[in-house]
């Protein structure tokens, strides 16, 4: 499994669901601070308020980092943390937080890469309209500037948004994520116009404070891979359609405007309703990014039809499946990700990759998780060949620590190191050791 020598190996992590602590040295509230409190939001009825206290442990995190040799770490900085109100107060508590996690990260020659919303909305902005309004993607701009501004020279690579399309889907439309709406299309392409307002006026905020800072968009959606040779013009087809029924899990609902300036969805309903926005709403958007981040988990196999129109292959009973029971798919790897090259033509990175599994400790007192070393295995093997046909430049694991998972609570667990709540005490995974031996360039 040989990368090229400048790849770069990373783990990720993002601040509702390692922080906790959200309102101390005064934060604010959050939109998962008030979604869950809702009876029944969350599975185990669980919340972020304590999560992995990595507010007061990150430290010890970050020496986990050093100690398995993964020098790059991608995490979120919280909005609601540094701008309590989203108006433009900054909390200096907040950012004195912010501070000390992303020079504790240079002190070890670990590289930064701030992802600047996470889904962490200040719960003040939802009071008001939320994504609803052109004024939650003008403050996004202004924090963006202010955040750019403050850790010039320290961070040099920032992600404006991570998968718009999970804000949209599980957070607009299903409310399976907060802010928990359940809006109609109208509403849905609203919130979706200003998120990638909020993106093209962050990049812009990002590239005038600092000039030499690198600005990405971590995208998900349908990635898919050809059942046959014969099937792959299929196959890419399939990926980037944009029916009206599934138009939000799509990677051009996310890249399409800031990368091209414009959106041309297949389903007329919501054709119409796009074309509502003036030039000038898709030239802000159109902010092309320097890097996409790509959220890889699971995909589809396509062949084509009898006219050539893709068709979806339906997976053989007892499908290999992960313990959230997502299915494995490490074809995505290779062709997902060269589809995804051939159609925006930037550096990619694997910003989120990895499953949950059953894991506890065992009466050894460690941590064994074969499961999840023969997933990375397989899905860096895809990768591995995917490097051929693509600029893929780095892979972050999802995630360095098992935490908060959002609406699953604390019932799945992700995390190279994991986590006994309790007492909040780390346990390194035999997955850990193996991805520390992958990132320094051999088994």
């Amino acid at each position: 499994m040989e990368f090229q020598k400048d790849f770069i190996w990373g783990a990720a992590s993002s601040a509702y669901q390692i922080e906790g602590y959200s309102q101390l040295d005064g934060g604010g509230a959050c939109i998962w601070d008030t979604f869950c409190r809702r009876p029944g939001a969350i599975a185990d009825g669980g919340d972020g308020s304590v999560a992995c206290d990595a507010y007061h442990r990150f430290q010890e995190d970050l020496d986990i980092l050093f100690q398995l040799n993964i020098r790059h770490y991608r995490f979120s900085t919280s909005w609601a943390r540094v701008d309590p109100m989203g108006d433009g107060n900054w909390n200096a508590g907040g950012l004195r937080y912010y501070d000390r996690l992303v020079d504790a990260c240079l002190d070890r020659g670990i590289t930064p890469w701030v992802t600047l919303y996470h889904w962490e909305l200040p719960q003040a902005i939802e009071d008001q309209g939320g994504w609803l309004r052109l004024e939650t993607a003008q403050a996004f701009g202004r924090f963006a500037s202010m955040m750019a501004k403050h850790f010039q020279g320290r961070v040099h690579h920032y992600f404006t948004l991570n998968e718009p399309q999970i804000v949209l889907s599980l957070g607009h439309a299903l409310g399976l994520h907060a802010p928990g709406r359940q809006y109609g299309l109208p509403q849905l392409v609203q919130c979706w116009k200003h998120l990638m307002l909020a993106h093209g006026l962050a990049a812009r905020a990002i590239r005038e404070a600092d000039s030499t800072a690198q600005v990405g968009l971590a995208s998900t959606g349908r990635l898919c891979w050809p059942h046959s040779p014969e099937d792959r013009e299929a196959s890419t087809n399939a990926a980037f359609a944009m029916p009206d029924e599934d138009w939000m899990f799509t990677h051009p609902c996310g890249l399409d405007a800031a990368c091209f300036g414009h959106v041309d969805p297949e389903g007329p309903r919501l054709a119409e309703r796009m074309s509502d926005i003036t030039p000038q709403e898709w030239e802000i958007m159109h902010a092309v990014p320097d890097m996409i981040g790509v959220n890889s988990y699971n995909g589809h196999e396509i062949a084509a039809g009898p006219d050539g129109k893709p068709v979806y292959l339906p997976r053989y009973p007892g499908f290999p499946r992960t313990a959230l029971k997502w299915p494995i798919t490490p074809e995505i790897m290779e062709y997902g990700y060269e589809d995804l090259y051939r159609r925006y033509g930037l550096p990619l990175y694997v910003t989120e990759c990895g499953l949950s599994c059953n894991d506890h400790i065992f009466l050894d007192g460690k941590v064994h998780d074969p499961d999840r070393i023969d997933f990375l295995t397989r899905y860096l093997e895809a990768l591995r060949r995917g490097t051929e046909r693509a600029d893929i430049r780095g892979f972050f694991h999802w995630s360095l620590t098992d935490n908060f998972e959002w609406h699953s609570g604390y019932g799945e667990r992700f995390g190279l190191v994991y986590v006994d709540y309790p007492t909040q005490r780390r346990i390194l995974k035999d997955s850990a050791f193996w991805y520390a031996r992958i990132a320094a360039g051999g088994r």
